[in-house]
């Protein structure tokens, strides 16, 4: 018997996911546009940078045939003013995700969440850090860690960086109750996914205490009335006597 999948989105699958993301290149040789089923793709033509999805991006690196530009948000100085802001912020809030920028398709106007944002390309914000962020940087950092500036300082930075936030969003799970709800604003794919599985349980833990608290609140109000109940009858039995 086939166990059933756990709700929501697995670390591994946001992973994945993450590589519809889209990402600056330079590539190093020619190559006509391809018909992907996100559409078509620009051709490319060194030096002339263009934009694809990370996975395509990825793979062009592997046979060396383009080369990944980083993020804004992943050199180091960003980082530090990132991480900097962070710990300057309250233990219970998140930095603010990355401001929605311009669409990688669809129609003017429409309202797009990542990977339909473009919040890695080589024009993206370096104040603010994007959904996905975590897992593009561990990408780029294992793939091509040679078109990222310093690389070991990034990795030293992003490792700071996810402590001081998980901490806050264990704060938060430690501090949930049934008349405080809790707010994940500012959390990524990622952190989301790791965390998913604990607030869950957390959530099914409250529910169940409210549970029995309502139980035992029916309960003392059943006693009560049975209470009233017998009084009336009691009173009602000495009225018959009297009379």
């Amino acid at each position: 018997m086939a166990h059933p999948l756990p709700p929501g989105l697995t670390p591994s699958e946001v992973g994945f996911l993450c590589e519809m993301e889209m990402v600056t290149v330079i590539p190093r040789q020619r190559l006509e546009e391809l018909e992907l089923l996100g559409g078509r793709t620009p051709a490319l033509r060194p030096p002339q940078r263009a934009i694809l999805p990370l996975w395509l991006a990825l793979q062009l690196k592997r046979q060396q045939r383009a080369n990944i530009v980083p993020p804004p948000w992943l050199a180091p100085s960003a980082l530090e003013s990132i991480l900097q802001r962070e710990i300057e912020l309250s233990e219970k809030a998140l930095s603010s995700a990355a401001p929605a920028g311009r669409q990688s398709s669809g129609r003017a106007g429409d309202k797009a969440t990542p990977p339909f944002v473009l919040s890695a390309t080589a024009d993206a914000s370096a104040e603010s850090l994007p959904y996905h962020w975590s897992e593009i940087a561990e990408v780029l950092l294992d793939a091509a860690s040679d078109d990222v500036t310093e690389p070991n300082t990034i990795r030293s930075l992003m490792q700071s960086l996810r402590a001081v936030r998980m901490a806050k969003i264990t704060a938060a799970i430690a501090a949930i109750s049934p008349d405080r709800p809790m707010t994940l604003t500012g959390a990524g794919g990622l952190e989301v996914a790791e965390c998913r599985a604990i607030i869950t349980g957390a959530v099914n833990e409250l529910r169940k205490i409210r549970a029995a608290q309502e139980d035992a609140r029916r309960g003392q109000t059943t006693g009560k009335n049975d209470e009233d109940e017998a009084d009336e009858g009691d009173d009602d039995e000495d009225d018959e006597m009297e009379d």
